[in-house]
């Protein structure tokens, strides 16, 4: 695909092997178009790298903050379950979130917590809403650990974002979609993968080896989840598609 942008005359030109088509360069449709644009050069160019929520690196895109704050907000969970910690920016949005809402802790797992990570958590004016638990996020042993710190009839969120493998993410789904409750999810990140794998930094086999698609294989086999993008609060604007790592992400327990 070639998109060329004349911005005295305000179009967008998109050219495929399909032919050639001109739209209004002020359009949704023109909006979606440069948005995965913009989307793939920032992963390429690791945008994502370069913001923090109190203090701690978040590695997230803003418009994915911005919409999983949305779910926590209308689920109130009572437990939020994050696999992949990193240097615990979205544990520490998580648990700022539990605080304002006054419910709510947070569980992080990991296969390797770095102790200069472990520490700047511990120490965190927020570490009382966080535990950590260091192991393979698919262990039995592990997610037995995860299960104890949930109490009959909490409300529990599930958000993966360890390794991105399909087959590792399938594993979370099977292991974790349990604990969540109907009505909440369990959202499997950066399925953006599928559709970056050729820019810089990329890998080929990215286009069948990402979260999106465990997402796909997980719901074919579990009637009791959907496939469903959050709707937003709040929307008075034209443009209907979502700029996000996280695309077909989302999974809602219905029973």
């Amino acid at each position: 695909m070639r998109l060329t942008i004349d911005t005295e005359a305000r179009r967008l030109v998109q050219e495929t092997a399909e032919g050639r088509s001109e739209l209004p360069l002020d359009s949704p449709e023109a909006f979606r178009l440069l948005s995965e644009q913009w989307v793939a050069v920032g992963w390429g160019q690791r945008y994502s790298y370069r913001f923090t929520w109190l203090g701690r690196p978040l590695i997230q895109l803003p418009e994915d903050v911005l919409r999983i704050q949305e779910v926590v907000f209308r689920v109130q969970p009572d437990v939020i379950v994050e696999t992949g910690v990193a240097h615990g920016g979205s544990l520490v949005l998580y648990a700022s979130l539990c605080k304002c809402l006054g419910r709510g802790r947070v569980v992080g797992v990991d296969i390797d917590i770095r102790p200069h990570n472990r520490i700047a958590l511990e120490e965190h004016p927020l570490a009382s809403h966080i535990t950590l638990i260091e192991g393979d996020s698919v262990d039995p042993a592990v997610v037995a650990q995860v299960r104890s710190h949930i109490r009959p009839g909490d409300r529990v969120l599930v958000v993966l974002d360890s390794s991105h493998a399909r087959e590792h993410v399938l594993g979370e789904l099977e292991a974790y979609a349990p604990l969540v409750s109907e009505g909440s999810y369990i959202v499997a990140a950066d399925g953006i993968m599928a559709d970056v794998a050729g820019v810089p930094g990329g890998r080929s086999e990215w286009t069948w080896d990402n979260p999106k698609e465990a997402v796909r294989l997980f719901a074919e086999r579990h009637p009791d989840f959907v496939l469903e993008e959050p709707p937003p609060a709040f929307d008075e604007s034209e443009v209907q598609s979502v700029v996000s790592y996280w695309p077909s992400g989302f999974l809602r327990r219905t029973s």
